[in-house]
């Protein structure tokens, strides 16, 4: 490996890319963030179980957002955000590697322990079977591995970010137990990201059919939530349905999903203040 492979601030060319150096500084973050809080005794009465939590959220969170940058190029035309979605996926299995250490150093690394939980535990295992399709993600990220798996093996592969993530959001969702509110969001927002997808296809990713999108997403994240707590607790649905769209409760999933996604109609916008070259093409089936 050449130095400058491991030079992550810079691009393809092997120059710097400012681009790249800020998402780096971002990603990098929460992790310090973390270790500064557990170096320092403030992560609570259990620190290691809050920095498994976080660091298992930061992972889902990395993930989600990996998965928006081509809807967002999609949108945009914005084509250079394509140099970052390899660092987020990346770091998104970082975190996830982190949880899983933290994980097995709170079981004070008694492998058959482990081993026996993830059997027969159902959120471990689904969490597990999770952890494996991102690291076989992870370990075939490299250009070395696109030439010699082939363009058309290695996306067949890294499909498996999809389910990958259905898993990752109803892993947390299972472990949260009494508020899963965040990871019914991250499920809408995901859901949201798949609808540009499938939109692209048929229809212009225009400010209008995105809006539709937005409000549909929304909808969908409510029944998920009203589907998730009907089964989990004895509260009738119609009010749990009814609450994600009271303004004056705390903010509900569907809510905030709505308010994410009303960036999508807001990003279709974007080409009509850039200059002429630098204009979106029109998105084709």
């Amino acid at each position: 490996m050449h130095v400058d492979d491991l030079k992550l601030w810079n691009d393809r060319k092997g120059v710097f890319s400012p681009l790249k150096a800020l998402t780096l500084v971002l990603v990098c973050l929460p992790g310090l963030w973390i270790g500064w809080r557990l170096a320092t005794g403030t992560m609570g009465a259990k620190p290691i179980e809050a920095a498994l939590h976080e660091t298992g959220l930061w992972s889902v969170r990395l993930l989600l957002v990996t998965l928006a940058i081509t809807p967002f190029r999609l949108i945009t035309g914005l084509n250079r955000v394509i140099l970052i979605r390899r660092m987020l996926g990346v770091s998104a299995l970082a975190y996830l590697v982190i949880h899983l250490g933290l994980y097995v150093f709170d079981q004070k690394f008694d492998l058959w322990r482990i081993a026996s939980e993830i059997v027969l535990r159902f959120y471990l295992t689904i969490g597990f079977v999770g952890f494996v399709m991102l690291l076989a993600l992870g370990a075939t990220s490299t250009d070395g591995m696109i030439r010699r798996m082939g363009a058309l093996a290695w996306n067949r592969l890294h499909w498996l970010v999809y389910p990958a993530a259905v898993i990752s959001y109803w892993h947390g969702a299972l472990q949260s137990k009494i508020d899963a509110s965040e990871h019914i969001m991250m499920a809408g927002l995901f859901l949201a990201l798949i609808g540009v997808r499938l939109m692209r296809r048929r229809v212009a990713l225009g400010p209008l059919p995105l809006l539709g999108l937005a409000g549909l997403a929304m909808g969908t994240t409510a029944l998920i939530e009203v589907s998730w707590y009907a089964l989990a607790s004895n509260i009738p649905p119609a009010r749990i349905f009814a609450a994600n769209f009271m303004i004056d409760l705390q903010p509900r999933p569907a809510l905030g999903v709505g308010l994410i996604a009303l960036a999508l109609p807001v990003l279709a916008l974007l080409p009509r203040f850039m200059p002429a070259g630098r204009q979106a093409r029109p998105q084709t089936s």
